[in-house]
């Protein structure tokens, strides 16, 4: 079974910075695209950053250049690094993992930035 554990969130001022951290069990972490969504109070979950197996990022339209997506094979592990936060990125940032047509989630951990 498939468990991803998110940590990292909290609170920050706009303008600071954060580095969630995902750790990934139960499945061959070094085939998987591993990935940050986030989800803002009343608004649909959307992707943040991806990053494939070799380790190529992807970023969604207008995260780039404040968030950078890696990870560690070794320690099963995905980070996002984020910087420069705005009140805006507020929201609930979630980790995921796909291989194939199967996705798992994590529960998520909280991201507040005050203005």
């Amino acid at each position: 079974q498939v468990h991803l554990v998110e940590s990292g969130g909290g609170l920050v001022q706009a303008g600071g910075s954060l580095r969630l951290s995902c750790v990934a069990s139960g499945m061959d972490f070094r085939l998987n695209i591993m990935g940050w969504s986030r989800q803002a109070p009343g608004k649909q979950r959307e992707s943040v950053a991806l990053i494939t197996p070799a380790g190529s990022p992807n970023y969604a339209g207008g995260m780039r250049g404040r968030f950078s997506i890696s990870r560690d094979n070794d320690k099963k592990t995905v980070y996002l690094q984020m910087n420069d936060l705005k009140p805006e990125d507020t929201g609930t940032y979630y980790c995921s993992s796909r291989q194939g047509v199967k996705t798992d989630w994590g529960q998520g951990t909280q991201v507040t930035v005050s203005s």
